[in-house]
């Protein structure tokens, strides 16, 4: 988290104390057992330390779909604190480990130091913006381009947080995970990542995504990062 803050705002020893102050909550979970259930009202939100989690909703007839997945340095359930009652489930994809936050705590944060205020927003908008981005995906690109541009992203974010970069990124997501987060079966995320691979400009196996010629592959998914605000405005 402090290290996905920093790109923001140039933090002040005084509001690293307040962040650590903050963590002491920390909470072990397991994956594939609910964080947050969706219609679950007065819950926590929490900063993901370690692992892998993912929101998601379900519809009446028990049909999934992925919203977003959550990295390390990533708030979870941040907005249903705010709502009072999540419009959404959250449940690791691998174990996690996390820190407990109350409304109290943030609000406490927030009047003892505006620029961190400012800081987590900037951090809620840009989580917000990766979720428009998804939605102009799953409406408007094909399968193909849908897939490119989500692992491109998922390493744009991984990155800032030092655990991507240009070359690849260890991913725990499965074929299944990755179709319902685009809107596919996952028998045709298999038959794309194939397509990929004997192009030459990605291979995903054995949990690790290779970018194999990533100018190809950013070209070929129109991939601007623009939208993820990697340098972030640093508020001095």
């Amino acid at each position: 988290m402090i290290r996905k803050l920093g790109v923001f705002v140039v933090l002040s020893p005084p509001e690293l104390t307040l962040l650590s102050d903050l963590q002491q909550r920390r909470r072990t979970y397991v994956a594939g057992r609910d964080l947050v259930d969706q219609g679950q009202a007065d819950q926590a939100a929490y900063i993901l330390h370690s692992g892998w989690a993912c929101s998601y909703k379900l519809l009446p007839d028990g049909q999934r779909q992925i919203v977003d997945f959550q990295i390390p340095g990533d708030f979870l359930g941040l907005r249903s604190v705010l709502l009072r009652i999540s419009d959404h489930s959250i449940v690791p994809v691998t174990d996690i480990e996390v820190t407990e936050v109350q409304t109290s705590d943030l609000l406490d944060i927030f009047a003892k130091t505006p620029r961190l205020a400012a800081a987590v927003l900037w951090a809620a908008s840009r989580d917000e913006a990766v979720v428009v981005e998804h939605l102009v995906g799953v409406g408007r690109r094909d399968a193909a381009e849908r897939l490119a541009h989500f692992l491109l992203e998922l390493g744009a974010r991984l990155a800032l947080v030092g655990m991507g970069s240009k070359a690849g990124f260890d991913c725990p997501l499965s074929q299944y995970m990755l179709a319902d987060a685009l809107g596919l079966s996952a028998v045709h995320i298999n038959r794309v990542l194939r397509q990929m691979r004997e192009n030459g400009i990605l291979t995903f196996r054995d949990g690790h995504v290779t970018f194999d010629n990533y100018a190809r592959l950013t070209e070929f998914a129109q991939f601007d990062p623009t939208y993820l605000d990697e340098l972030g405005p640093l508020l001095k």
